[in-house]
């Protein structure tokens, strides 16, 4: 079954390659959708795929990279479109 989640993630999370990590995360996963810093210092990311994979990748968000303090996620379940292919990094 596909699914859509939209994630929040606040904490320490920007300069600290989290875009990069999310990436690397995505093509293991096997999803598509965007990820982005905020201007606020927030990450938010959407990802599209099967249940599981992008279940992978909330469980990614919590965590974060290696360098990354996450402090709080939002996962909100939206209505899948499958209109991305692959991971966009928007800047």
């Amino acid at each position: 079954m596909k699914e859509r989640i939209h994630d929040r993630v606040h904490g320490r999370v920007h300069g600290i390659y989290f875009r990069l990590a999310t990436r690397k995360e995505v093509q293991k996963q096997n999803v598509t959708g965007w990820v982005w810093n905020c201007r606020d210092g927030r990450v938010e990311a959407l990802f599209e795929g099967e249940r599981d994979a992008v279940k992978g990748m909330v469980a990614f968000c919590r965590e974060g990279s290696p360098a990354a303090l996450v402090e709080r996620l939002e996962a909100v379940r939206e209505e899948y479109t499958g209109e991305y292919h692959g991971l966009s990094i928007l800047y």
